[in-house]
């Protein structure tokens, strides 16, 4: 069967190169038993690039089924799909055959499987390798023949660098692997899509279809759609329901569009000094610290400034400063590194805070009451994080050996 049959029988629209070539390698992997990997943006029609593969295979008489694993809870994906003997677990009140033993012979789709436990992909690797399975709570080894075809949105090379997948899984499902274009990637297919799903709600529903001025198709191309064909169709319906004229301009088109918020927010993303176990809001703690050490450097410069003193151009990301009373001292950014600190700092009172600055006649009590507490609890997070080591701590806090043995006497951290 070729590329325009299969859209044809699968109702796909579309005439993105990247889109046919997926589905002529769905077309040709078919007649083989090859395990198919299929990645894709969620809402991009995965689902129907396994019914392609069965329907063309030797396979199309047996059994086809669909498995949302990211939607079956962990502690009965297992019984699920290799099933589970009589009295396994609480309420396994009879055997039960699980999705490879009934599919035999078929075709298993296995959709979301990024989200499946390390256990269950465990085994999984042995029913790919060999056919083999064993049900929960039984001790006998059953055989299967069956088709596998896995689909997901997850990064799976990144999820293998964080441990959440296994690398050798990984490589016996992406045996041939298809990727699906997002739908901002075929641009020329939206007014088909939108022209489709406009018909069919009109049908259904027994209304006029609605259409969109040049402008308003120009905004719909040029629309982000980060839910892909999913999100276009519900778009399109929600304006063929809520709308009463029929002919929908760019502005009527703008409030059923989402605005992307997220892409003009700052994004919080750690340094490659910080330790694993620190949370984002440790993270924030960090940020609020970096940014109390700018602002007393900003108050050394005025105090330069109101004294007479020159004030060099990019004072203050070039020169740590500390603030001994009413005396700003400089250290001046030399070339060659350093490979102690001055002699000063050793005398150098208790006011200091991280990175060598008073807080005590540069900050305000209300300031420093509300700093202080969230400053113990990150010495605190990172001493815990480091396993007690004070060196490992105060490297990862920005401060000095010195400072953090210093800080831990004045807050009473029993460690």
């Amino acid at each position: 069967m070729d590329v325009q049959a299969i859209k044809r029988t699968f109702g796909i629209i579309g005439t993105d190169p990247e889109l046919d070539r997926a589905i002529g390698i769905a077309a040709q992997v078919a007649a083989t038993d090859l395990t198919v990997l299929i990645m894709g943006e969620s809402g991009t029609g995965k689902d129907v690039f396994p019914k392609i593969i069965h329907q063309n295979s030797a396979r199309k008489h047996g059994q086809y089924f669909a498995v949302n694993c990211g939607a079956i809870p962990e502690g009965t994906i297992d019984s699920e799909l290799f099933g589970h003997e009589k009295g396994a677990f609480t309420g396994a009140v009879g055997e039960r055959k699980g999705y490879f033993e009934i599919a035999d012979k078929g075709t298993l789709f296995l959709d979301e499987v990024g989200e499946l436990p390390l256990s269950t992909q465990a085994r999984l690797l042995r029913v790919l390798e060999n056919g083999e399975f064993i049900r929960v709570g039984g001790s006998k080894v059953m055989k299967t023949d069956v088709r596998i075809v896995a689909a997901t949105n997850v990064d799976l090379p990144l999820a293998i660098e964080k441990g959440r997948f296994r690398e050798d899984l990984y490589y016996r499902l992406n045996t041939i692997p298809i990727h699906i274009p997002a739908l901002r990637e075929r641009k020329g297919d939206i007014p088909l899509l939108f022209r489709k799903f406009a018909t069919d709600f009109a049908e259904r529903n027994h209304i006029p279809a609605i259409m969109l001025t040049p402008d308003a198709m120009k905004m719909l191309e040029n629309y982000r759609w980060d839910g892909n064909v999913r999100q276009l169709k519900n778009v399109t319906e929600q304006i063929s329901i809520m709308e009463t004229d029929r002919n929908i301009k760019a502005e009527t088109l703008t409030k059923y569009l989402p605005v992307r918020v997220q892409s003009n927010l700052p994004v919080l993303l750690p340094r490659e000094d910080t330790p694993e176990g620190m949370s984002e809001r440790d993270l924030l703690y960090r940020v609020l610290f970096d940014m109390k050490k700018d602002i007393a450097e900003l108050r050394a410069q005025v105090n330069n400034m109101s004294s007479g003193r020159p004030v060099e151009k990019n004072y203050v990301q070039s020169n740590p400063v500390t603030q001994i009373g009413d005396t700003v001292v400089t250290r001046v950014n030399q070339s060659e590194p350093e490979v102690a600190e001055p002699e000063f700092t050793e005398f150098i009172p208790a006011e200091e805070t991280y990175g060598g600055l008073s807080t005590s006649s540069t900050t305000h009590p209300s300031e420093t009451l509300s700093l202080e507490h969230h400053e113990k609890e990150m010495i605190i997070k990172a001493l815990e994080a480091h396993r007690g080591k004070r060196k490992d701590a105060a490297k990862a806090l920005g401060i000095s050996e010195r400072t953090l043995y210093r800080k831990i006497n004045e807050y009473g951290i029993d460690l």
